[in-house]
């Protein structure tokens, strides 16, 4: 079958690469579409030292499933999106309600377990959620960085009006700024690229240049979507004392940054990851959040490695690989 594969060196488009058997309490997903994320680019700079399939946001139809039961038969034929952490059910974590954080866990196209950048792949069949008929698969796509997005509101309580500032205008970025503009807050961009910044004004989300911007430590909330090294040291510079930082960038070469303003203003800084895709998914059929303006192409498999250049450039929103 065609995969998309990265072996710790460089990429490859096979097209032998062997189909995957699901285990018993896996399902057979064959992909219809797939979103390339900047987690996938930094993998290819060395992050997580991951080698195999790429990819974790899809949007697949469930071909077969390892074993029978009432739960996994009524997904065969089904549309399906997926969360990515694969969990033991057994570690301290686990039994703690933290699956995302369990001890042994696996991570679609992350961490040992092949991704979605493939015409077949397998998750977990307790991983998996039906996507409405109402929601078409370019919008369902974005199931999975939206509920990253829908996480931030969880790990924080929101008080009075804050001033919150969101760093980056990327895929992310853009999905966090809707997020958050519908909480009772003054909600702003900072971002590098003026196309990308004029969604921000179809949203009616406040955004600014970063070059026009002058860090004055007032801002209540900072959320780093930068996806550079440098997104954290220009975050603590705008944040208030006892203000809130958190960190969404993941990054593969982390440079020496100087944490000692943390202490000194006593800011809580607040690492974010996966979300709750119930949630996401009733935004989407809401209509709620605006995704489908952050395409930015479509691409076919066969054109898979200029695909994700593109996702890598400045030019790019939201990049689909499709197999259909």
């Amino acid at each position: 079958m065609r995969a998309l594969v990265f072996d710790g060196r460089q990429l490859t488009a096979e097209t032998d690469h062997p189909e995957p058997k699901p285990q018993a309490h896996e399902a057979l997903i064959r992909t219809v579409v797939a979103g390339i994320c900047s987690t996938d680019l930094e993998i290819c700079r060395g992050y997580m030292g991951f080698t195999g399939v790429l990819g974790h946001e899809f949007v697949g139809v469930v071909e077969s499933v390892g074993s029978a039961s009432e739960t996994a038969d009524a997904l065969v034929g089904k549309r399906v999106v997926g969360t990515i952490n694969c969990v033991c059910g057994r570690c301290d974590m686990c039994t703690r309600g933290l699956r995302e954080h369990c001890r042994d866990r696996s991570v679609l196209g992350i961490a040992g377990r092949d991704g979605c950048f493939a015409e077949r792949f397998t998750l977990p069949v307790e991983n998996l959620m039906a996507v409405p008929d109402a929601i078409d698969n370019d919008r369902a796509v974005f199931t999975e960085p939206l509920a990253a997005a829908c996480q931030i509101p969880r790990q924080l309580r929101i008080e009075g009006t804050p001033y919150i500032t969101v760093l980056g205008d990327g895929r992310l970025g853009l999905l966090v700024a809707q997020v958050m503009s519908r909480l009772n807050a003054a909600v702003r961009v900072i971002g590098k690229h003026p196309a990308k910044l004029e969604l921000c004004e179809k949203w009616r989300i406040k955004h600014r240049l970063l070059d026009e911007t002058t860090p004055r430590g007032d801002q209540d909330i900072v959320i780093d979507c930068t996806g550079s090294a440098d997104g954290l040291k220009l975050a603590m510079q705008m944040v208030r004392p006892r203000g809130r930082v958190v960190l969404k960038t993941t990054v593969a070469n982390q440079a020496g940054v100087d944490l000692s303003p943390l202490v000194i203003n006593e800011v809580e800084l607040i690492g974010s990851r996966c979300g709750p895709f119930g949630e996401a998914i009733a935004l989407l059929l809401g209509d709620e959040v605006d995704v489908l303006s952050m395409i930015t192409r479509r691409v076919r498999f066969d054109q898979a490695a200029d695909a994700l250049n593109l996702a890598a450039s400045g030019d790019a929103v939201k990049v689909l690989l499709e197999f259909e």
